[in-house]
């Protein structure tokens, strides 16, 4: 498939997607959202992809859903759609689900604007870092909709119910500085070093790691989010440590580590997944 609307590129295992419409601030669409899903379905199947970095073309990150429709951008009865078949599925949380079972850690370098879509659709991401400049909105109630992207599930586990309702409920934007203190944030950097900052956050994640290890891990610690038990953890670790623990990765991990050297893991994601990924039952939209 080839993109209009995203950059695909991948340098020393580091796959960087960039959101590409510079023009307007790169507002979502159903094409971006088609190629987004797309480039994670490419990237999964990839073994030369170790970790993905999201950022955005020119002075923002996303300014949010594209508004070229003006008061019908949102409804969806207006093209075609009854509102009584409820069949329609939001586009930024097929994209966030995605996110959610991609198989490589994914990291967001957030350079500008990240409003509507722009902030919810980082929430999937699992590090997300930002300029100094950056700002940040969540502002649903001000256009008379409600939060999408399954930013209902993801935001309160990241920042806390209580900060969640308050940038909901005003639906207000608000700078870098405090989507940091509130926690959305890892850290802050200056524009031009933010790109460095999310890939040496990336190479932490490549080098010297074994990738099925962190892809297992991943998958694990999102979806122990919605256990209602430990039990739930102990059961899948219970198999992850009984499968690793006789694979070649763990004795080259071991070995390595004995004789005081890098680590050269062979297991690939793309083949060497164990028997019970996936663990879960898929869920279905209806």
């Amino acid at each position: 498939m080839s993109y209009q609307e995203i950059k695909y590129d991948v340098q020393d295992q580091i796959l960087t997607i960039t959101l590409h419409r510079p023009d307007r601030m790169n507002a979502f669409t159903h094409v971006m959202r088609d190629e987004l899903i797309d480039a994670f379905d490419r990237a999964d199947a990839d073994d030369d992809v170790r970790a993905i970095i999201i950022t955005g073309e020119g002075k923002a990150f996303c300014a949010g859903a594209d508004l070229g429709a003006g008061k019908d951008t949102f409804n969806y009865e207006a093209r075609g759609l009854k509102v009584e078949d409820q069949i329609h599925r939001d586009g930024g949380g097929q994209v966030t689900l995605r996110m959610y079972d991609s198989k490589k850690p994914i990291i967001g370098a957030i350079n500008g604007a990240a409003v509507g879509i722009g902030a919810t659709m980082t929430l999937a991401m699992d590090v997300r870092i930002a300029s100094d400049a950056a700002r940040f909105g969540f502002v649903f109630s001000r256009r008379g909709i409600v939060p999408e992207a399954c930013s209902s599930w993801f935001l309160p586990r990241i920042v806390g119910i209580s900060q969640a309702l308050d940038w909901v409920y005003s639906g207000r934007v608000f700078p870098a500085s405090e989507a940091k203190e509130g926690g959305l944030v890892k850290s802050l950097h200056k524009p031009d070093e933010l790109m460095t900052a999310a890939r040496e956050i990336a190479k932490g994640y490549t080098e010297e790691t074994s990738g099925v290890s962190v892809a297992l891990a991943r998958q694990m610690m999102w979806r122990m989010l919605g256990a209602d038990h430990p039990m739930e953890a102990h059961k899948v670790d219970s198999r992850g440590i009984f499968f690793m623990g006789q694979s070649a990765d763990v004795a080259e991990g071991v070995q390595s580590f004995l004789e005081k050297r890098k680590p050269d893991f062979k297991m690939s994601v793309s083949k060497d997944m164990p028997v019970y990924y996936p663990w879960w039952e898929e869920r279905e939209f209806k």
